[in-house]
């Protein structure tokens, strides 16, 4: 993951997405994961949608423990729906937030086009990403005190 202050290239888009967010103070942090796949998630047929479901419940319930930590100091949070770009938790919005485009202007990444629809291409795993976004009005170091903690906790209940 990495923590990122909203990008003026992207704060349109943001806005749009979590209009209720608009001058509120504490600019929002963009929260980028992206996680290995098994497979090339390019590729279709029931394996490939059954590993998108997992990914996408590993990326759900790391979101929503995150957010509930958050939630406990004060600070606000929503996360975005990889499969439909629009905000998990707020309701306010049917804006769709372009996740493939700000991996490649926050980190660089690389995108191509697959069909009609646009990927990303992660530097070490190419296709074998799942991308997912989390923001937040939280500091940075908030931030990323409160993702280093629900890792621990989460490695630990694995054990």
């Amino acid at each position: 993951y990495t923590v990122h202050e909203v990008p003026r290239a992207h704060a349109d888009d943001v806005a749009a997405v979590f209009p209720s967010r608009v001058g509120k103070p504490g600019g929002l942090r963009i929260v980028q994961t992206c996680q290995r796949a098994r497979h090339d998630l390019v590729k279709m047929g029931l394996e490939i949608d059954e590993e998108k479901d997992r990914l996408l419940n590993v990326f759900c319930t790391w979101a929503r423990r995150l957010h509930a930590r958050l939630a406990e100091k004060g600070f606000w949070s929503d996360f975005i729906d990889p499969c439909s770009g629009l905000s998990m938790l707020g309701r306010d919005s049917q804006a769709v937030y372009d996740e493939v485009s700000a991996l490649s202007t926050l980190r660089g990444f690389k995108c191509a086009n697959a069909g009609c629809c646009k990927i990303v291409l992660h530097p070490e795993w190419g296709s074998f990403v799942y991308p997912a976004t989390f923001f937040t009005n939280a500091p940075a170091d908030a931030t990323d005190q409160a993702i280093r903690k629900l890792a621990h906790d989460m490695r630990q209940e694995d054990n």
